[in-house]
């Protein structure tokens, strides 16, 4: 990937911000038309010359643009890749950055380089993630799209073929999380049912999100556990992760947003699902900050579950099923976590990489700072 484009278009930001701290969100301006191809790829110096950018005057770019050479410094396993390509496309979908494009498909291209003869994309070492290394497979989708290179294509079939056939699961033919056990984790809502929807295949989507739904939500608490040991019949992490519970809410925001008309009834109970999720957990906020098991205070706060919270927030409202009631706490906790971005554009204390058992810094967090920043944002240009 010639990392050199997006380089330049972060200083060209930098350059414009001078003083003062502004905001995406208020205004892109472009002078400048593009075509509708892939010229860019091989053009790339061109590209950054003729990209000019007003920023009017609100409170946040600085922060997003660190945020952003934050995570393309980070190392990053299957679903940390595609969750970081997942938010640099939405860059480019929401403030029509079609610079993002070279990063987004490079991390593409770099996802086939490692994907294993099952179809499992992005693998480094023995990872025996099930979930995790499909969740990058819409933006492959979205890659093929611009690029009609077939590299992509046969990839997208192999890991097709991975999610609905190979991938281990169950009696029920809920799939599994991890090759070496038996067991279901919250994690995967987000990871798989969504990815499946990209794919076309509504039904198993819905089929393998409430396969998930039935062994980890809690329907007293309101709120996810982590991990269901299906083999022995039991929680082996009965814990309501924060995190965990932000890849539900978010996973789930997907299915509702994307299902099609004739699903109204699944789209209901989802939206009453995590509307529930989000009153629970809002109940145990600090100071715009959650602990790492929701409910008990003895263990650490971090940020990335707000990040998580917020983003579900915003598109929940953007897209009508959520209430305008929540925009005003969501705005409150988003403002806490810009003020927690570090000088090198760093979100913490987060739910820290790469054990997820102290606070740290991650790249899913790096990545959901953007998708929050982004979420119920009016594109550039939309029609």
């Amino acid at each position: 990937m010639d990392i050199q484009i997006f380089t330049k278009i972060k200083q060209m930001l930098n350059d414009a911000v001078f003083e003062n701290d502004y905001d995406l969100d208020d205004i892109l301006e472009w002078d400048e038309d593009f075509e509708e191809s892939t010229s860019y790829l091989n053009d790339s110096n061109n590209l950054a010359e003729n990209i000019n950018f007003k920023i009017n005057k609100s409170g946040n770019s600085t922060r997003l643009n660190a945020a952003i050479s934050a995570l393309l410094s980070m190392a990053r396993y299957s679903w940390e890749q595609g969750l970081a390509a997942q938010a640099i496309l939405t860059l480019e979908e929401v403030y029509n950055l079609q610079s993002c494009r070279t990063a987004y498909i490079g991390m593409c291209y770099d996802a086939v380089n490692r994907q294993s003869q099952d179809g499992r994309l992005g693998n480094i070492g023995q990872q025996n993630g099930v979930t995790d290394p499909v969740v990058i497979v819409p933006v492959l989708m979205k890659a093929h799209e611009l690029t009609k290179d077939e590299t992509f294509k046969i990839a997208i079939d192999k890991a097709k073929d991975w999610a609905l056939n190979k991938a281990p699961r169950n009696q029920n033919g809920i799939v599994y999380h991890m090759d070496n056990s038996k067991q279901f984790w919250v994690d995967s809502l987000y990871m798989f049912p969504p990815t499946l929807l990209a794919l076309g295949y509504a039904d198993e989507a819905v089929k393998q999100a409430d396969g998930y739904i039935n062994a980890l939500w809690d329907s007293e608490r309101k709120l996810f556990r982590h991990i269901w040991d299906d083999e022995q019949q039991k929680f082996a992490v009965a814990e309501y992760w924060g995190v965990g519970n932000g890849w539900a809410i978010a996973g789930l925001s997907k299915l509702i947003n994307g299902l099609p008309l004739q699903y109204d009834q699944v789209r209901r109970k989802y939206i009453q699902i995590v509307t529930e999720t989000i009153n629970a957990a809002l109940q145990l906020e600090e100071k715009g900050m959650f602990h790492n098991f929701l409910d008990k205070s003895e263990t650490f706060l971090e940020f990335n579950f707000s990040q998580m919270l917020v983003y579900t927030i915003k598109i929940g409202i953007e897209n009508g099923w959520l209430l305008e009631t929540l925009q005003n706490k969501a705005d409150e906790i988003r403002q806490i976590i810009r003020e927690n971005v570090d000088e090198y554009g760093f979100v913490k204390p987060v739910c820290g990489a790469p054990f997820f058992d102290r606070p740290g810094i991650a790249p899913e967090a790096q990545a959901f700072y953007i998708l929050m920043e982004t979420a119920g944002v009016k594109p550039v240009f939309s029609e």
